[in-house]
Parts: structure tokens; sequence; C-alpha cells
């Protein structure tokens, strides 16, 4: 369905008025005719039957463009709905010869240069703040609308699985806990471990002190709770305080248990695949499975809120920025500069010319798809407002044509008759 914008109706507002005038000179032409004949003023009838003649055969011509005059079917007229094919295939032919030219196109690129050009319009920032607006509330809004949800998540989803498999990450930890089977890192780690296992010990006494009491029985009257909670604490304390101590025996068993935990870790297998999917399994829960598909939805209420900002958007004014720098960069580029030019002239000319035909020929066809009734009026929308001057020329050409005529003929008669 065609669609009608505020400029088709200026267009056609225009051609409607050029049409009245013509018409109307054409009518003054008319009652001039009548004027002359009932006064009987030879040159005046003169002039108004050769400008009525005019006047109407310039009509007939530019109406035989676009339709039928009167809606008669007369040979070689309504030219355009006609003939819109052979115009096509004419068109397509013209464009393909004449302007897909190698020597012409070459000259024309060396002439326009165009990196220059590009260049010292993108480094402008009104040009920059156009393309930034145009994508960020074009370009952006609407892919974010054309995107499913569930197909991102699922992409997430699938990457973040795939990237966590692709991963060892019992390599990882190897590598990370190398360091401590060497020099006095482990020592001063276990050392520092201790002090605060030492420290939240005493710091939670009565937190021991209470969870005795509720372990043990009511018939006691709390007589044990004391005495239990006391061993309880000073045993643990004691522990800790023997194992701070390098040389002592717990000190030496834990210290086993590390460099053997250590030594697994790096050169077993099993140990490593145990870490890997110990992981994998944690990365499955339901929770971790909930947070990435969280991540898409934060990502595009984020990027709609800083849209929503207009000229305080970031985004847009990054957009402009990063245009900016690159059209600043680029003219400072002559070797980029020169790339893009050669690019143009000779890789981007070579296409060009390879598929001139395939050029003609998609031009044609497109011509050749549209409807012939509307082709006409659209072009008649175009340039029937300046093809009315060619009424209104040969309706005062034609006059004066007339009188040039009628003056010959008087001449004739009253100088050699």
């Amino acid at each position: 369905m065609k669609t009608t914008t505020d400029q088709d109706i200026s267009k056609v507002i225009a051609l409607r008025k050029m049409k009245r005038n013509a018409l109307a000179l054409l009518g003054f032409a008319v009652l001039l005719f009548i004027i002359a004949i009932y006064f009987k003023i030879p040159m005046l009838q003169a002039f108004s039957e050769a400008a009525m003649v005019g006047g109407i055969a310039d009509w007939f011509a530019v109406v035989a463009l676009f339709r039928h005059p009167l809606g008669i079917p007369i040979w070689h007229t309504a030219i355009i709905p006609t003939k819109k094919n052979e115009i096509g295939e004419n068109l397509g032919n013209f464009v393909s010869e004449e302007f897909l030219n190698r020597e012409k196109l070459e000259i024309k690129l060396e002439e326009f240069n165009f990196a220059t050009k590009a260049s010292d319009w993108l480094s402008e920032e009104e040009n920059a703040n156009k393309i930034a607006n145009l994508v960020a509330v074009n370009m952006i809004p609407g892919i974010l609308k054309t995107i499913k949800d569930e197909d991102v998540k699922r992409f997430i989803q699938v990457q973040f699985a795939e990237k966590l498999q692709s991963i060892n990450f019992g390599n990882w930890v190897a590598l990370a806990l190398e360091p401590l089977q060497k020099g006095n890192v482990k020592d001063q780690l276990l050392t520092n471990l201790l002090e605060v296992m030492s420290g939240e010990l005493s710091n939670n006494k009565d937190l021991i002190r209470k969870k005795v009491k509720e372990s043990t029985p009511f018939l006691s009257f709390g007589l044990a709770d004391k005495s239990i909670s006391e061993g309880i604490f000073n045993g643990l304390q004691e522990f800790l305080d023997e194992a701070k101590n390098p040389e002592s025996d717990i000190r030496i068993k834990i210290d086993e248990y590390v460099y053997d935990f250590l030594d697994k870790v790096k050169n077993s297998e099993e140990m490593r695949v145990k870490i890997n999917n110990m992981i994998l399994d944690f990365a499955g829960k339901k929770e971790v499975q909930d947070y990435i598909n969280g991540i898409w939805d934060e990502i595009k209420l984020s990027i709609t809120k800083d849209l929503e900002k207009g000229d305080e958007s970031s985004i847009k004014n990054n957009i402009s920025g990063l245009i900016q720098s690159f059209g600043n960069g680029l003219k400072e580029d002559a070797v980029m500069i020169d790339k893009i030019n050669n690019f143009i002239k000779n890789d981007l000319l070579s296409v060009l010319l390879n598929n001139k035909k395939v050029i003609g020929d998609l031009i044609s066809s497109t011509v050749k798809s549209w409807d012939g009734k509307e082709v006409s009026e659209k072009l008649e929308l175009e340039i029937g407002k300046d093809l009315q001057y060619i009424r209104i020329n040969g309706t005062l050409v034609g006059g004066l044509i007339g009188i040039v005529i009628y003056s010959v003929e008087w001449m004739y008669h009253y100088f050699m008759v």
C-alpha cells in the first residue's frame, strides 16, 4: 500500500497549482479568440488561434507521457506505463555502460578522495552525534526488541558451560598451590591460620559453653556443664598452641597432610578430576543457573535505562566519542587513508565492474516489478510541475508565432499584391 508523506502532499499541491496556471493561460487565449472574432481584430485572432493550438498540442504531449489524453487510448500515448519494461531495460543498460565505466570511475574516485572526506565528516561533533543518535535511538532498541530473551539466556548458559568444561581447574589449583611447597610460605600461612583459629576459639568461649549445656543431660543440673566446656575449650586451645610450634608432632603431621594434599593436586589426575567435577557440579546448581539467567536481564535493563537519558546517555556519548576519535585518527594516518582510497579504487571498483551486468539487470528487473500506474503517478508528481511550463511556453510561443505568420502574410499582401 502506498504511503503519503507531507512532502508528497506539498508536491501534489504545487503540481495542481501549475496545472491550473497552464489551463488558465489557455482559457485566456480562448477568451482573446472570442474577442478577436467579435470585434474583428485580425492580429489578435492570429495570436489567439496559434496560442490555442500551441497550448493544446503541448497539453497533449505532456499528458501522453503519463496517461491516455481524455482517457482515449490513442496510439503512442501513456508512454511511461505502457513502455515501463523497455524503460527499465534501457535505464539498466545506460547505468551499466555509462556510469560503471572504469576510466570515468577512476577519475572521479581520484578527485573525490573518499577517505579524507569521510574522516573530516566523522571528526565533526555534530555528525558524530547524528550517527550516535541513530544507533542509540533506532538500532540498539530495535535489536533489543528483535532478540528473544530466551535465546540469549540459552546462549549464555551454553557458552558458560562450554567454557567451564574447557578449563582444567585442577591444573589451575595445582599451579596456584605450588608456591606453598617451596620456602616458608606454607609454614607462615599455616601459622597465620592457626592464630586466627585460636583467636576465634577465645572469642566464642561462651558459645561453646552454651552448646555444651544444651547437649548435657538435664538431670546433671548443670554440674557437668562447666567442667565439660572447660575441658573442650582447654583441649582445643592446647591443640592449637602446640600446632603453632613448627617442631611439634601435631605440626609435623599437619605439614605431612598438607604436603600430601598438594602433591596429589599437582600429580594425581584423579584429584584434578575431582576438583573439576566439584566446580562443575557447583556451577550446575539452580542458584548459579538463575544468576546466569539474570545476567542478560540486568544488561538489557541497564542499556534501556541509559538510552532513556537522551543526550545524557553514556552509551550514546561513548559512541559519538569513538566516531570522532576514529575520524581524527584517520585524518592523521596517511597510510590508512591511502589504503582506504586504494581499496575503493581497486577492490570495490573491480567488484562493481565485474558485476555491472548484474547491477544493470537488477535495475531493469526492479523497474519491471513496479506497477505501471504507480510509476506514472510518481514520476508525474516529481517532474509534472516543471512539465507544465511546456504547456505555458507552448501557449505563449504559439501565440507569438501566430503574430509572426500574420505579419508576414500581411506584408506580403500589402507590398507584393
